[in-house]
């Protein structure tokens, strides 16, 4: 694999997005990961659609490439053993069990430390302590960001709190690898929903601490910045986000309202987050006298941070490189958002293994694991393990 983390195998015991996000995060980076699933039903997003793509459900397809599968009954002895054989071979075990399920399966923490010491090991949970599920809408109703998010409490139209987990396990996992390489250490890392999600609050939750009050919800308007916000142009809404008195300035010359730029109420911050009420106002009444697009050009032009309000197609379509391809052993030709990095030691032309079919490597990894050929033959007529009928072609595929 190529990647700075080539020769690193996860074993992958996570399911749905956060752990899944972040084992797809270092498979980018090189590693061979190694997804564990159930030999039924698999991973749980693989049942939530529509919609689906070679009967794979769009939610799965998203955040599971670059990774092998083997189809496991981990509750089965012969599973379990099968299991622990991968945890000891691994550089990094991730999973996201109920507490003390892990433990109960054989794969927990210190039962793979003991075969393995310098794995690292990280956990994801909802809330530390305690047996308490995590769901990304109970965690952003727990953690504040439906509080401050539209004009009446509002989850987030992504699974926010899951992906801000999947990001930090991600880091986490890097920097114990890295002391495991120049100290030859393993590490334990836990990862909290709630934790990721307040973190996740910034300014919003230091401003909180700071004042002794409690957060307001700004809509579409920043807090402590102004004007930062969306306007009505003659067509529609666009987003205008100056963030310092600068591009204030520029503002005002660009929609021909110097006045505005000399006014003392506006010449600082400050001065604009306390007269919020009449700066907007003014500028409500200038923006629908021309459409979005004239608007963001002109801005555009002058400097200053303005975006038109896209849908999520609209979006993809519009940035420049957003999207790979794949060539899925069902769905054929497949289209899947790139991460949010690229590295030079990672081509972006270099083979692409595609999200894999339940149990589409599970022969492959139990022959790397010394399983033979008839012990193999007898665990699939058990039901311990499921051996997808497709194979995948490994590679880059050209767009349509």
């Amino acid at each position: 694999m190529t990647g700075p983390l080539g020769g690193i195998r996860v074993a992958d015991f996570s399911r749905v997005l956060a752990g899944p996000y972040a084992t797809m995060i270092l498979a980018e980076l090189g590693a061979d990961v190694v997804k564990v699933e159930h030999p039924e039903h698999g991973d749980d997003t693989r049942a939530w659609g529509p919609p689906y793509a070679g009967g794979e459900a769009a939610y799965y397809l998203a955040v599971n490439r670059g990774k092998r599968s083997v189809a496991l009954d981990v509750k089965h002895p012969a599973g379990r053993e099968i299991a622990q054989r991968l945890c000891a071979d691994a550089d990094v075990v991730i999973e996201n069990f109920r507490p003390g399920v892990a433990e109960r399966l054989g794969v927990g923490h210190e039962s793979v430390r003991r075969a393995n010491p310098g794995v690292v090991y990280c956990s994801i949970i909802g809330f530390p302590g305690g047996d308490r599920p995590g769901f990304d809408a109970t965690i952003q109703a727990e953690s504040g960001y439906m509080h401050i998010t539209g004009e009446t409490p509002s989850k987030v139209g992504v699974a926010i709190t899951d992906v801000l987990a999947g990001l930090n396990a991600a880091v986490a996992i890097l920097g114990a690898l890295h002391r495991r390489a120049t100290r030859g250490q393993g590490e334990r890392v836990e990862v909290s929903l709630i934790g990721s999600a307040l973190s996740g609050l910034v300014n919003v939750a230091q401003s909180a601490l700071v004042s002794g009050e409690e957060a307001l919800a700004y809509g579409n308007a920043h807090p402590t910045v102004v004007p930062y916000q969306t306007f009505e142009a003659a067509d529609g809404r666009f987003v205008v986000a100056a963030g310092n008195d600068r591009l204030f300035r520029a503002l005002c010359a660009a929609i021909g309202r110097e006045d505005l730029g000399a006014d003392a109420r506006f010449r600082t911050n400050a001065g604009r987050v306390r007269d919020r009420d009449a700066l907007i106002a003014e500028l409500a009444a200038v923006f629908p006298t021309r459409p979005v697009d004239e608007w963001v050009a002109l801005l555009g032009a002058a400097g200053v941070p303005a975006g038109k309000i896209r849908g999520v197609l609209d979006a993809i379509r519009t940035a420049d490189g957003a999207t790979l391809q794949v060539r899925h052993p069902t769905a054929g030709p497949l289209e899947l958002v790139r991460t949010g990095f690229t590295l030079e030691s990672v081509p972006a032309d270099r083979d692409i293994v595609p999200p894999p079919l339940l149990g589409q490597h599970t022969h492959e990894l139990l022959t790397e694991l010394g399983v033979t050929d008839d012990r193999i033959a007898l665990l699939e007529r058990a039901g311990v393990i499921h051996q997808a009928a497709h194979q995948a072609k490994r590679g880059p595929v050209e767009p349509a």
